[in-house]
């Protein structure tokens, strides 16, 4: 992952040059085509997403919660909470999209930005 491309993500932009370069080294960029699987209620967590373009739905249960896009992160939630994926999240359009995966050193640290983004 390029460090320099973080500072276009709203989730990144703040950080220091220092901590993009280490996000960067705990990151992928994946590209997926719509239709994709991302997230499936009821699985284990390993990752955590940041929506860089495209589109996704987000269902709990087959009812539909919301539509994320770029910008948008999920994932976060059954990370934080140790528990099993809380919904399913699946690509309306081809998607490119920022993956962090949660043995990742630097997620606690981004969860708990992720916290005060939410509080806003």
């Amino acid at each position: 992952m390029d460090a320099k491309r973080l500072e276009s993500i709203p989730l990144f932009r703040d950080l220091s040059r220092k901590e993009r370069d280490q996000v960067a080294r705990w990151t992928d960029e994946v590209d997926v085509p719509e239709g994709y699987r991302l997230v499936e209620q009821g699985r284990f967590p390993h990752e955590f997403f940041v929506i860089v373009s495209g589109t996704v739905a987000v269902t709990k249960d087959g009812e539909h919660l919301a539509d994320l896009g770029p910008g948008d992160f999920f994932g976060e939630i059954a990370i934080v909470e140790h528990e099993r994926r809380t919904a399913t999240v699946v690509a309306t359009s081809p998607l490119t999209a920022i993956v962090m995966l949660a043995g990742a050193r630097f997620v606690p640290w981004l969860l708990l930005r992720v916290a005060r983004l939410r509080s806003r």
